[in-house]
């Protein structure tokens, strides 16, 4: 699992990944919390911290959310027991459901430009209403666009703070096919300033200007069609 905080990839991980010990070369920083308690000051570049309880990791994530961090890139946090870790981390916040697109034409993916970053269309449930369902209604509300469902991509965890509540953004994203080939209309009052068809160079270029968030589903993706060619 893993839960974007403040833009950085926070990922929870347990023993059983024992490829994992294998790659502590490509950590800038390993501590391993039954020798000392990991803090502030270990946070920096890429860090991997071993054998965490459920307590350290919510230190470790009220740490994230309390301090700037700027030097901080990855944090990968291995624990026991996995599934009531991730259970104690999201009952800090309020869950929030959502779910978007990456909907293709032919070599090409539309991207928004929203709040100085590029984007994906994504959006909340409404009430009863299932994943794919607002999927492909989200996409056509911001976007002009008609499309159809082909598979699901991934899922990501966002946080951020909305009038003084702390929310955690569960988004299913699902690839989708572009039905419709006519004028795009960004829905502005959301905000959206721009829509543009792009082929993966341009792509890689405008995920410079983007979330991390954003840049783990197009991983995702490309890596799922590498797979089926």
């Amino acid at each position: 699992m893993i839960i974007f905080i403040n833009d950085r990839p926070f990922r929870l991980t347990d023993a059983q990944r024992a490829d994992l010990l294998r790659e502590k070369n490509d950590y800038d920083v390993v501590v391993d919390s039954r020798l000392e308690t990991p803090a502030a000051p270990h946070l920096h570049g890429h860090v991997l911290v071993l054998n965490a309880s459920s307590a350290t990791a919510e230190k470790l994530l009220a740490t994230l959310h309390e301090q700037p961090l700027e030097a901080l890139q990855t944090l990968t946090v291995q624990v026991a027991d996995r599934k009531t870790t991730a259970r104690r981390l999201m009952s800090h916040f309020k869950v929030v459901k959502a779910d978007g697109g990456v909907v293709v034409k032919g070599e090409q993916i539309l991207l928004m430009y929203r709040l100085k970053r590029w984007d994906l269309p994504k959006g909340k449930l409404d009430p009863g209403e299932k994943s794919r369902v607002a999927a492909l209604r989200e996409v056509a509300e911001e976007t002009g666009v008609l499309a159809d469902l082909e598979g699901k991509v991934c899922t990501t965890w966002h946080t951020y703070t909305q009038h003084g509540s702390r929310i955690l953004k569960k988004t299913k994203w699902y690839k989708m096919n572009c039905l419709y080939d006519g004028a795009l209309r960004p829905q502005t009052d959301e905000g959206i300033e721009q829509l543009v068809w792009m082929n993966k160079r341009e792509i890689q270029n405008a995920l410079v200007d983007s979330y991390s968030s954003i840049r783990y589903v197009f991983e995702q993706f490309w890596q799922e069609e590498k797979q089926v060619v």
